[in-house]
């Protein structure tokens, strides 16, 4: 499985609304998150592993 890029659209309580880079939706608990998470938070999915990137 390849790398999947995220953006982080919102944060509602403890889940994250993610939209992929092919604009395909996405939620998941925050505790699965990188800390430093926050709205416009670009993330990588690779491995099963998430990973905060610029």
């Amino acid at each position: 499985m390849g790398s999947i890029f995220y953006t982080v659209q919102a944060i509602n309580g403890d889940y994250a609304q993610l939209v992929t880079d092919e604009g395909l939706p996405h939620s998941i608990t925050m505790f699965l998150l990188p800390e430093g998470t926050t709205v416009g938070s670009r993330l990588k999915l690779e491995d099963f592993q998430w990973e905060l990137v610029d």
